[in-house]
């Protein structure tokens, strides 16, 4: 059974900081893409920062470049995302994705999500 689970998130006041974990089980954790997306109201899913299997390669959404990394342990089958100088604009809930492409086929993971809120 495939599982992604986030934690990590809660309140933190502007200019704070906080790591989000997301343990995967389920399936060969090493072989997959990993990436953190985050939804806040109103608004569409969108790809905060992603990293390649062996965690030779990430990117970064423009508003996340400079205060946040992704790193992995494939390890302990983790991904993290260290996010730094929180703005109030950071609020969301943050899901982790797993994703790996095999031929036309693509499998394509989603976590539950952890709430981040930056607020005073």
């Amino acid at each position: 059974q495939v599982q992604l689970v986030e934690s990590g998130g809660g309140l933190v006041q502007p200019g704070g900081s906080l790591r989000l974990s997301c343990a995967a089980s389920g399936f060969t954790f090493s072989r997959y893409a990993m990436s953190w997306y985050r939804q806040s109201p109103g608004k569409e899913r969108e790809l905060v920062a992603a990293i390649t299997t062996a965690g030779g390669s990430t990117n970064y959404a423009d508003s996340m470049k400079g205060r946040s990394t992704i790193f992995r342990d494939n390890a302990k089958n983790t991904v993290y995302l260290q996010m730094n100088s929180l703005k109030p604009e950071d609020t969301a809930v943050y899901y982790c994705n797993a994703r790996r492409w095999s031929g036309l086929y693509t499998y394509n993971y989603w976590g539950q999500g952890t709430q981040v809120t930056v607020s005073s």
